[in-house]
């Protein structure tokens, strides 16, 4: 039994000593620290930041009311709220009846007027032989001519005003001028429209791809801030999701609120920007520039309140470190104070209350 004892000690010494796991108690025994491994800060580069916050907003431009140049009774409305066209797509149609009604007309009036152009002619070349021969008196010849002109010019008139109902006919088939997404629809199928006065809208189209960010910027960090500077950006829909763009202006003139000098910043989005929606209130990091610093892995470095600390061996085993930490670059954060690069700190520590 004695042997088996003694067995069962090396093990459990062993177990313990191959872990590597450090236990610290306080005085008070209420805190335990542990380890698996340590780990030395390493001198690296990371990106310095300016933080602030913006908005998504859409484009100059990018909204688009379409609407119905003609009066009339919607016939059929394609489209509802959310729907997505496409550049030239069917988006309502008009009752045409009125329409087809003028060019019937229009038509008429066409045939009728090139009925008169041909009898003008007939009777303008009979002129022109008979005066040749001395018939009929000159004054009458001309009058034969110039009769046949303003048959023709009648003619042509008609022909122009048959053109002018065909490109009206037209407009009582509403296409989408662009490409993008249904935000509004403003009339329904059997409404009348009157575009006696102003083009009625039909439908507002958000263009596709037309969001941006503007985020502001106080006076104290915009002359860090460049066009082409790379930026990362969460909002509360999605919390856990960073989205990237780009700057692409600064805006010459500040905005000022309450006092508070701020610049706006423009950033075009690059990736995910389906996922978002106009008016979003964003929190913006942008990086201005890049410097050596000492990291640590992110896990090593716990907070208490507001006060950032580590654990680093020392002679009777793990001891409280607080360090000041900088800006994050992946899974390694910047310490700029109270770490020497010859700390061993303890990797993963944690602590639970007893």
């Amino acid at each position: 039994m004695a042997r088996w004892g003694i067995a069962s000690l090396v093990v459990l010494v062993a177990l313990g000593s191959g872990t590597g796991l450090y236990f610290l108690r306080a005085s008070a025994g209420s805190r335990v620290v542990a380890a698996t491994r340590s780990v030395r800060a390493q001198e690296g580069r990371v990106a310095s930041a300016v933080n602030a916050t913006g908005t998504v907003r859409l484009r100059v431009g990018s909204e688009v009311r379409v609407g119905s140049q003609l009066s009339g009774i919607v016939k059929k409305l394609n489209v509802t709220v959310g729907s997505h066209v496409e550049a030239g797509e069917l988006i309502a149609q008009t009752d045409d009846a009125p329409i087809q009604a003028r060019l019937a007309q229009a038509e008429a009036q066409v045939q009728l007027d090139h009925a008169t152009m041909e009898r003008a002619s007939v009777d303008a070349q009979r002129a022109q032989r008979l005066g040749s021969e001395g018939l009929i008196p000159f004054q009458q010849q001309q009058d034969l001519e110039l009769q046949f002109e303003e048959s023709k010019a009648r003619y042509e008139k008609s022909l122009r005003d048959q053109n002018a109902v065909k490109v009206d006919l037209q407009y009582v088939q509403i296409r989408a001028p662009i490409g993008g997404t249904v935000a509004s629809v403003s009339t329904q199928e059997g409404e009348t429209v009157a575009a006696s006065f102003t083009t009625p809208t039909f439908v507002t189209i958000i263009r596709d791809n037309s969001l941006q960010l503007v985020a502001m910027v106080d006076e104290t960090d915009i002359a860090n801030v460049k066009r082409g500077n790379p930026v990362r950006f969460t909002v509360d829909s999605y919390p856990s999701r960073d989205f990237p763009g780009i700057v692409a202006s600064v805006a010459p003139k500040a905005t000022i609120v309450s006092g508070v000098v701020n610049y706006e910043v423009t950033i075009d989005i690059k990736q995910d920007a389906n996922l978002l929606k106009p008016d979003m209130t964003a929190n913006v990091s942008i990086e201005t520039a890049q410097h050596e610093a000492w990291l640590l892995p992110s896990a090593t470095v716990l907070h208490d309140g507001d006060q950032a600390f580590v654990y680093v061996t020392g002679p009777s085993g793990p001891q409280r470190k607080p360090v000041v930490v900088g800006a994050q670059s992946g899974d390694m954060v910047e310490i700029k104070k109270g770490v020497s690069p010859t700390d061993e700190v303890l990797q993963n520590p944690f602590e639970d209350k007893k």
